[in-house]
C-alpha cells in the first residue's frame, strides 16, 4: 500500500501534516512515532522468540527419538 503512494503523494502528505499541525509538533510527532515503532518491533520478537523456542525444543525431542 506505501509503496504506490510515490514521492509526490508523500510530499503532499507532509505539507498537509505541516500545515494541520505546525512545525513544532512534527518533531515530537517523528519521535513518538519512532518510539512506537520501536516498541512494537520489540514486542514481535519477544512473541516470535516465545513461539520458535517451544518450537526447537520439539524439534530436538522428536530428533531424539528418530536416532
Amino acid at each position: 500500500m506505501i509503496s504506490n503512494i510515490g514521492i509526490p503523494g508523500l510530499v503532499l502528505i507532509l505539507v498537509i501534516a505541516l500545515i494541520i499541525f505546525g512545525p513544532s509538533k512534527l518533531p515530537e510527532m517523528g519521535k513518538a512515532m519512532g518510539q512506537t515503532l520501536k516498541e512494537f518491533k520489540k514486542s514481535t520478537k519477544e512473541l516470535t522468540d516465545d513461539v520458535s523456542e517451544p518450537v526447537e525444543e520439539a524439534k530436538k525431542e522428536a530428533k531424539k527419538f528418530t536416532e
